[in-house]
């Protein structure tokens, strides 16, 4: 396996005063080392992995709404100061690619790849607004990244079926195999089943690597499978 791009984060002189010390999965986050090519960002909504995404995408040098470094618009600038307490520590090896993909903003960074001109053969031969949100981010990794690469990666699930969730997989071994990294923040427990990727949940104080049978994603959607009608009777049982 080839060296990280990046090895380690770490937080260092928080302000006890800003909000992301109140974050449930960060208020007691030290630092973090990167041993996979792939590390999973998992756990509820609210407990800060996004948040730690941002602030790493930021402190990288990418837009905080996402896309390469060369990008540079802002619909709403609401990210967090994170970024200037993070400490990263990096390998030695120099990446030649990267992209940030968030989610909640890929409406955007489409509009902006339109008003700037953008190449679309690199995101599926057509303009990310006559896509599908799933289909954009398919072409867009797919075609867009090109190995030997820093990619981190915000729900990229969302809007993905089942089977496109697990093509992605394919995909995510392909470029890790051309030497990539990727941190990615997730609840698909189709992703998170990558084999030899760290999984790390901020369902606590701090983040702390789980195994795949120890997320959330997996432990709920195993009990869904096998005990879905007494799920479901007591979850309609509990709305009475």
């Amino acid at each position: 396996m080839k060296e990280n791009f990046i090895k380690k984060i770490s937080i260092e002189n928080i302000d006890n005063n800003k909000y992301f010390s109140n974050v449930e999965g960060l208020n007691k986050f030290q630092a973090l080392t990167f041993d996979s090519p792939i590390t999973f960002f998992s756990g509820e909504n609210g407990t800060g992995k996004s948040t730690l995404l941002e602030a790493i995408a930021i402190n990288l040098g990418f837009n905080a709404e996402g896309g390469s470094k060369n990008f540079n618009f802002s619909a709403n600038d609401t990210h967090s100061k994170l970024y200037e307490s993070l400490r990263i520590t990096k390998g030695s090896r120099r990446a030649t690619d990267g992209f940030f993909l968030r989610s909640e903003s890929f409406y955007n960074l489409a509009t902006y790849a339109e008003e700037i001109g953008l190449d679309f053969s690199e995101y599926g031969d057509k303009s990310i607004h006559q896509q599908s949100r799933g289909e954009g981010v398919f072409n867009l990794i797919n075609h867009r990244f090109r190995g030997n690469g820093v990619y981190l990666l915000d729900e990229p699930d969302s809007g993905l079926s089942l089977q496109k969730q697990l093509s992605l997989l394919v995909s995510l071994h392909h470029l890790t195999e051309n030497g990539s990294q990727f941190i990615i923040a997730t609840h698909s427990p189709i992703l998170l089943a990558m084999p030899d990727a760290k999984i790390i949940s901020f369902d606590s104080n701090s983040p702390i690597e789980i195994s795949y049978e120890e997320s959330t994603a997996y432990e709920v959607i195993d009990l869904f499978l096998n005990s879905r009608e007494s799920m479901i009777s007591q979850l309609f049982k509990n709305t009475n």
